[in-house]
């Protein structure tokens, strides 16, 4: 089965949104992922929701090139920031035509964070946007069980669970588990590959989620056996962020090889393997 796919914004973090989309286009991508909140002070800051000239250039950039927004990060509720603290984005999501946003709940708090969660899908609902749970392995939310434990508190009709290969295996979440799920629960997956051995600090941890992931079949998570839990026909976002390989050859390149060996790895495509691939475009100093 041949899936459609959607480049994310953490792939090419520098690039702002409209190179995003051209990019996308480029590469052969349906959808483009878009992040408009930092997660830190180091990333930059695609204010879409406040820059109405970044707003104008973005809409234009994806009417010119036929690409959709997939969906819209990051909605992370901390003890500090609340659902409402986000309307502005959450605007924002809906003109850019998005029907997804991704949210997180790092907060100790459970109760708290469960009543977030159903006030953002409550407000998010009247414009046609489903909340998706990531659930990051180093967060108070960090496993397939305690997003499933929120759902299922908050009953909301626009509640999904974001399902990201990283999470899914080193948070030690079974594909059993995820066979038993609502299929309703799921909009697209976020996919991505990762050696075995998960780093003993959480710097290391959150450094490799952010700048250190593999193509599919690169590493040893098992990608097609966690989205043979899920179904057929969602969307796979490319989450693939690898920072020393982007400054040998560029974002642009690194968006085409993810897809290319994404589509070989998961759709049967015909192209090189992804480790030919990359160590034909990077060089032996600089290589992941």
């Amino acid at each position: 089965m041949k899936h459609d796919y959607s480049l994310a914004h953490l792939t090419v973090l520098s690039l702002s949104p409209p190179q995003v989309v051209d990019v996308a286009a480029r590469a052969g991508y349906r959808y483009a992922s878009l992040r408009m909140t930092r997660v830190t002070a180091a990333e930059p800051l695609h204010d879409l929701a406040r820059d109405r000239a970044l707003m104008k250039e973005t809409k234009a950039r994806l009417d010119d090139n036929g690409v959709d927004v997939l969906d819209v990060e990051l909605f992370r509720m901390d003890p500090k920031l609340g659902p409402d603290d986000f309307d502005a984005e959450l605007h924002a999501a809906a003109e850019l035509g998005a029907c997804n946003i991704i949210a997180q709940l790092p907060d100790p708090d459970r109760e708290r964070a469960t009543e977030r969660f159903a006030r953002l899908c409550d407000l998010a609902k009247p414009l046609g946007i489903f909340v998706n749970l990531e659930f990051p392995h180093w967060t108070e939310t960090g496993t397939l069980a305690e997003a499933t434990k929120v759902l299922r508190a908050v009953n909301r009709s626009n509640a999904a669970i974001l399902i990201d290969m990283l999470h899914m295996a080193r948070s030690g979440s079974s594909c059993d588990e995820l066979r038993k799920l609502p299929r309703d629960w799921f909009r697209f997956a976020h996919v991505c590959d990762a050696e075995r051995q998960v780093p003993s600090t959480i710097e290391a941890i959150i450094r490799t989620a952010r700048d250190e992931r593999l193509f599919p079949g690169e590493g040893t998570i098992d990608v097609r056996g966690i989205l043979a839990c899920l179904p057929d026909d969602i969307p796979y976002s490319l989450e693939i962020p690898r920072v020393a390989l982007t400054k040998a050859v560029g974002p642009e390149e690194v968006a085409r090889l993810a897809i290319r060996v994404a589509q070989s790895h998961l759709d049967g495509r015909p192209t090189r393997s992804s480790k030919r691939i990359a160590s034909a475009s990077t060089p032996a100093s600089t290589a992941p």
